[in-house]
């Protein structure tokens, strides 16, 4: 149950708002809890320093106790708290408030070290501010000192304030919080549930039309109209579906055509066999039988060779070895070995090098690109068709270009024709070449690229140029 997608999302969205209702009631309400208290004090402070003037005259003119009385109640009047003069003594560590001068609340026990503020007003001569506890509550002091000229505190006042409103006011947010995370926590849940829910059955379609994938199944449509990120995964599967169903087509051909590439050669060659064995030909009748013979060799040989490369192509295991390779003298050399084929083709092939091609690639690689382009030539145009192969340099990249004059590559074949196993036309073969061929180009850093129309058709491999000469 824990590993379904909708379980998972559900627990995340509660962890989250849980985590949420936890950092608001455990981080955020202690801090307001010092806010306000902060707050309260400051207000007993600005009270106490306004009204520090009158007590630091009734000091000078020594006002009598009456008059004490008045400015202290009017001062816990003024505050809404209570108010509190005491007086200061000095001794062994410094002035210290000893005892009850006025009160507002009418007490004047001695207080000795109970008022923390106090104690520091009194010995620092600043104001100071403290939170005790006292009579199971906890209090708010502020203590202001008062002297007489630049002497030493003769009298602190301070005002002090039960903090039971603050304790109310946090715990009635704490309540509303409370409340408000249980509301929150109900439709997060519930919102996680119906989200993941709609996640789970577009997940569970995908993982359907995935199933059929494996099982062969390419026809379904994988439909997806969402735009994130599950619509892309099931946009990019429904792409990867239409591309398998394409190479299973071309695999079903090719295995067609392999077959076909096969049989035909090797019936030619046990033919051929058998005649030289059951019968004793004249000696023009052995050199055509052969001249077939080796012609079914060479097809064998090739869709061998074929298979071969794009094994190791699959596999990685084709090592570039890269070089200056000069693409004109090159494509002068392999030209010569289609001579003969060309002869019988009725195809001349002519070298045009435009200026000194120098590529930086594999010579070897190279080599057989410009075979698989120049065989293609022959093979899939007409009798006749004039085929032209030249080198330039461009933008510091070595260009090889072969083409030929035939009919030309239709626009449906143009798209697909670096596909593995796909033929443009009924001409026999496997289909692989011209694939192997781009691949061999990017695996040099290069690009082959196709441009055709009626009359006119190129490929153009584009090589790394290089900086030195080839040894």
């Amino acid at each position: 149950m824990l590993q379904s997608v909708r379980t998972r999302l559900v627990l995340l969205f509660f962890a989250i708002t849980v985590a949420a209702v936890g950092f608001v009631y455990l981080y955020v309400v202690p801090q307001l809890r010092s806010s306000l208290t902060a707050s309260k004090l400051e207000r007993l402070e600005e009270v106490g320093i306004s009204q520090g003037p009158r007590f630091s005259h009734a000091l000078a003119s020594a006002a009598s106790q009456a008059r004490l009385n008045r400015i202290v109640s009017a001062t816990a009047q003024k505050a809404d708290a209570r108010a509190t003069l005491l007086g200061v003594r000095g001794g062994p560590q410094g002035p210290r408030p000893e005892f009850v001068i006025a009160d507002s609340e009418i007490e004047r026990t001695a207080v000795a070290p109970s008022y923390p503020a106090a104690v520091t007003a009194a010995a620092t001569g600043r104001p100071g501010t403290a939170v005790e506890r006292a009579a199971s509550q906890q209090l708010g002091e502020t203590a202001i000192p008062v002297a007489r000229g630049g002497s030493p505190p003769r009298w602190v006042v301070v005002l002090s304030s039960p903090l039971a409103e603050v304790d109310a006011n946090v715990a009635l947010i704490k309540r509303q919080i409370l409340i408000a995370g249980t509301i929150a926590l109900t439709l997060a849940l519930g919102a996680g549930w119906l989200v993941a829910g709609a996640h789970a059955r577009r997940l569970r379609r995908l993982e359907a039309a995935a199933e059929k994938v494996a099982e062969g199944d390419f026809r379904t449509p994988i439909p997806d109209m969402g735009a994130d990120e599950v619509g892309q995964l099931a946009a990019a599967l429904d792409e990867m579906q239409r591309r398998l169903a394409r190479l299973d087509s071309a695999r079903k051909a090719f295995i067609a055509n392999a077959s076909h590439e096969l049989r035909t050669p090797i019936f030619s060659l046990a033919g051929f066999a058998e005649l030289l064995e059951d019968e004793d030909p004249d000696p023009a009748a052995r050199a055509e039988f052969v001249r077939n013979m080796r012609e079914q060799i060479a097809r064998l040989t090739k869709l061998t060779a074929d298979l071969l490369d794009l094994s190791k192509l699959d596999s990685d295991a084709i090592e570039i070895n890269a070089e200056p390779v000069e693409l004109g003298e090159l494509a002068g050399r392999i030209t010569a070995e289609f001579t003969p084929a060309a002869e019988r083709h009725s195809s001349p092939i002519v070298v045009k090098p435009r200026s000194r091609a120098l590529a930086n690639a594999d010579p070897d690689r190279v080599a057989q690109i410009m075979r698989i382009l120049i065989d293609n030539a022959l093979t899939h145009t007409p009798a006749g068709t004039s085929i032209a192969v030249s080198a330039d340099t461009t933008n510091g990249s070595a260009i090889l270009v072969v083409a030929d004059d035939g009919p030309g590559v239709d626009a449906p074949s143009r798209a697909r024709i670096f596909e593995r196993f796909y033929t443009a036309d009924r001409v026999r073969g496997s289909g692989l070449g011209l694939a192997i061929a781009r691949e061999l180009a990017t695996r040099m850093d290069g690009a082959l690229d196709l441009s055709s129309r009626r009359g006119r058709t190129e490929f153009t491999l584009k090589l790394p140029g290089a900086r030195s000469t080839p040894a």
